[in-house]
């Protein structure tokens, strides 16, 4: 890792935010040109011989990515200029990007957080959008995208709690949402449901807390929002969910090589598809490479439908528009086609001229949920059966890591860990220290790459054996490096119950914590409440109903439960179902991250069902 010493905390928050502007795909790299833009922008004066030496001295491996602690080096090299400090600067100065100042008692008085107006305005259009007839969210929707109207409206959570739903359905059951005579009390409870859910959906929500929604920070609001929208956005651009999408393979390419792709690098494949079958020359990225329109133009008229499908009826793109000679002119002819695809969601004429990457990825992924215009192939060899969606228990894991802040993003839990990167963050999440000289990081050499992704993969199985003092008999690093599922899982979940029970034992004073002190914790809390429940274990059949879980939370919180919702005797598998919803639901609005799914509940998993309760005992155990 880039020594960080030369950089306060605050100077080192400042440059991942600045870091995560231009790496949109959240992938850990951003492309040499992008940075070649950003320090034009920041009035550095060299010449395009030194830029170029610069950045080939940094990737020595010329595949065109730096990576972030590589960013931190070129801050450390150009510190003594001015650059870092005219670097914010010129963010703050670009068209469309309002500066505020830190109010937040961590942000000094001088610190200033920026947001863009371009990406308000999109998001604003969006949740319009997805909530025109939602009748508890008449009095804020329609927002105007031209105000500030957006910042006030999520300060009762109920649109943060809708859209949640409306990117992964069901999330939130809709009884627990405080809906009437909102109380700051109730809207607190709203505030704690929406965002222990979209942690729980895989959004980072570490340093984002219920006041500053509440206030509705822009900059803090605004990221919240990109995250839920593009969990939904991307939800369906995965193989599993998709089978057409194997029409995207190249010759001499695996199913499995295609199944470790991104969503972001699926839809850049996808268009580049579509591209070549219009005959035309294909794109790099959703920003420089768009900002004339022309490639959209030709994907619009290739993916529009042509009238051949029964009951979809044909709509022909009128291309003259290409002919227009004012960039901002051509884009919003373009978009005049898109709406009539329904398409137009996300970006202005101006967002796609300057090649705003977040919200063309958004443009383009919206495009391709309405209109992939793929064929599932017939005649290929493919195995069908080896396409497996994950399980909810690999979800679950994989949306744990994502909400604590790894980088790179975890899409595919086996193949986004053979390089035991995510791993390692996630020790220093359980204090573990890693020991960062001895990780090979990326970009990796096509020669030879694997074994550096090997030699990680040992020292993982190592730390775990001996600092972490896990059990992980008959675990070697090849097993994560080729993603031996049984193996691997293994090693997740005790990196995840260790970093459950530490939060225990924080809230403890540092007390040991195992199964057995929550067992009879759950159990003296029920009792104390004078509630009928008990558990035995983790496996105990009660569970099932969710009862235990409901009383313990009405233990914690008095009054909280509305037991006329539920049934609480001889259930069958649909009401139960409907208990272990609230359950899950009722534990996130009180205020614990739980990250199980109801179906766990239901059906008594006894891994998942130990986090609902050490959460809701670390939760009880504030309280007192």
């Amino acid at each position: 890792m880039a020594s960080t010493a030369h950089f306060s905390e605050e100077e080192m928050a400042e440059l991942r935010e600045a870091f995560s502007k231009v790496d949109i795909s959240g992938n850990g790299f951003i492309d040499t040109n992008d940075l070649t833009e950003v320090l034009k922008a920041a009035n550095l004066p060299l010449p395009g011989y030194k830029a170029r030496e610069l950045i080939q001295s940094l990737t020595t491996t010329g595949n065109g990515r730096i990576s972030f602690d590589e960013f931190i080096s070129i801050f450390q090299d150009l510190k003594s200029d001015d650059v870092a400090k005219s670097f914010r600067k010129q963010i703050n100065k670009k068209e469309g990007i309002c500066a505020i100042g830190g109010t937040s008692e961590q942000s000094s008085a001088g610190t200033q957080h920026s947001y863009s107006e371009e990406e308000k305005y999109a998001f604003v259009n969006w949740i319009n959008k997805a909530l025109e007839k939602d009748p508890d969210c008449k009095h804020v929707v329609p927002m105007n995208p031209e105000t500030d109207d957006l910042f006030q409206a999520v300060g009762d959570g109920i649109v943060l709690c809708k859209m949640i739903n409306f990117s992964v359905p069901d999330t939130i059951d809709e009884r627990t949402i405080n809906k009437k005579k909102l109380t700051p009390f109730t809207i607190q409870e709203n505030l704690n449901l929406a965002l222990n859910s979209a942690s729980a959906i895989g959004c980072h929500v570490v340093n984002i807390g219920a006041e500053d929604l509440k206030e509705g920070k822009p900059y803090l609001v605004l990221g919240l929002l990109w995250q839920v929208i593009k969990i939904g956005l991307f939800a369906d651009i995965e193989i599993s969910r998709n089978e057409a999408l194997i029409a995207l393979l190249r010759e001499g390419e695996s199913l499995e090589d295609l199944m470790k792709l991104s969503p972001e690098d699926l839809l850049l494949r996808w268009a580049n598809y579509h591209l070549e079958n219009a005959g035309c020359n294909k794109v790099n990225n959703f920003s420089s490479d768009i900002k004339d329109s022309r490639a959209y133009y030709h994907l619009l008229n290739q993916v529009a439908p042509k009238g051949d499908e029964e009951g979809i009826p044909a709509i022909t793109i009128d291309m003259s528009g290409l002919r227009e000679k004012d960039d901002v002119q051509r884009a919003e002819c373009m978009l005049q086609q898109a709406e009539r695809l329904g398409c137009r969601q996300f970006v202005t004429a101006t967002d796609v001229v300057r090649g705003n990457p977040k919200l063309n990825l958004a443009f383009i992924a919206n495009l391709f949920n309405k209109y992939p215009a793929l064929h599932k192939p017939e005649n290929q060899d493919i195995d069908w059966g080896s396409i497996e969606g994950e399980t909810r228990e690999e979800r679950t894991f994989r949306n744990w890591m994502n909400s604590l802040g790894v980088n790179p993003r975890v899409n595919h839990l086996y193949s986004d860990l053979s390089d035991a990167l995510v791993i390692f963050q996630l020790y220093e999440k359980i204090k573990v220290p890693v020991d960062w000289n001895r990780v090979n990081k990326p970009p990796y050499p096509k020669l030879g790459g694997n074994m550096k992704k090997l030699e990680n993969c040992n020292y993982a199985v190592e730390l775990g054996k001996n600092q972490a003092k896990f059990s992980l008999v008959g675990i070697a690093g090849q097993d994560l490096n080729e993603g031996n599922r049984t193996l691997t899982l293994a090693l997740i979940w005790q990196l995840m119950r260790r970093y459950t029970l530490n939060i225990l034992e924080d809230i403890g004073g540092g007390e040991k914590v195992n199964d057995e002190i929550i067992v009879s914790w759950v159990n003296e809390t029920l009792t104390a409440a004078g509630k009928d429940s008990t558990i035995s274990s983790f496996k105990d059949s009660k569970i099932s109903t969710s009862m235990p879980v409901l009383d313990l939370i009405d233990a914690i919180q008095p009054g909280s439960i509305k037991y006329d919702l539920l049934k609480t005797e001889d259930l069958n598998d649909e009401e139960k179902l409907n208990n272990a919803k609230y359950a899950i639901s009722m534990a996130r609005k009180i205020g614990a991250r739980v990250y199980a799914l109801p179906e766990d509940l239901v059906e008594v998993k006894p891994k998942m069902v130990m986090t609902v309760f050490a959460c809701l005992m670390g939760k009880g155990m504030k309280k007192v």
